[in-house]
């Protein structure tokens, strides 16, 4: 009895240090991988990594992560010429493939969403001298940016300054997001000479997405209350090298 109390014991024991070797060596790496996705250019600030799966160091051994988060707020993104904030990031990658340095790393797939505020919106969107249909002027300054607000599900308000515009959608294709559909009317149109006629589409392109993800294909782009939430996606994704 004594010898299999001892056995047990020891067992019990192992595992414990076997554990708490697997945690500390996940702990590590997951501050590595933060670290190198900032100095590779992935991430525009060090993110919060989180590893999934156990134990660990067999995941390590084979060079395959079967689960990683990625979490950060006020990432920056940017249409070529306007930084933005990206809040709330998150992202969720599987099949992750790592070198053994950690220099480079591929993903099957990945998912992940962020929002722009509709104040910061406001700053990738073209001023009303680029947007008046026929050569029609408004009252504001030539530089006053269209800036969206909520409008329910799927839609977006505009409106020029303290002019409202009207209501349209917001959609995506590839990383170029488009807000169209609007119809100058009341006021607005009064004021530009024009009723019942439609301001050109506006675009920006986003560059350097977080993770090495991509706008998603379907409902690349959704209006929210707080902003326009921006949901990801990616296959084959290169994450670091």
């Amino acid at each position: 009895m004594r010898g299999w109390l001892k056995a047990t014991i020891g067992l019990v024991v192992l595992s414990g240090l076997l554990l708490g070797a697997d945690r500390i060596a996940v702990g590590v790496a997951e501050d590595e991988a933060a670290d190198r996705m900032v100095s590779s250019g992935r991430m525009s600030q060090r993110p919060d990594v989180s590893i999934g799966g156990f134990p660990f160091l067999t995941q390590v051994l084979s060079k395959d992560l079967d689960d990683v988060s990625i979490s950060a707020d006020n990432l920056m993104i940017n249409d070529g010429g306007h930084q933005v904030a990206l809040h709330g990031f998150k992202a969720r990658l599987s099949g992750v493939r790592v070198s053994d340095s950690l220099n480079s790393a591929t993903v099957d797939s990945g998912t992940g969403s962020g929002l722009i505020t509709y104040a910061d919106l406001a700053q990738l969107l073209p001023p009303a001298a680029q947007l008046m249909p026929g050569g029609g002027k408004l009252p504001v300054g030539s530089n006053t940016r269209l800036s969206l607000s909520y409008g329910g599900p799927g839609k977006v308000k505009a409106s020029l300054g303290p002019l409202p515009v009207g209501t349209g959608s917001v959609h995506s294709e590839g990383n170029t997001v488009t807000a169209d559909g609007f119809q100058l009317s009341g006021l607005a149109g009064m004021f530009a000479g024009v009723t019942g006629q439609k301001i050109d589409p506006v675009s920006f392109t986003l560059d350097s997405l977080p993770a090495g993800l991509k706008l998603a294909d379907k409902d690349g782009v959704t209006p929210t209350e707080d902003g326009l939430q921006l949901n990801f996606d990616g296959k084959g994704v290169k994450l670091l090298g």
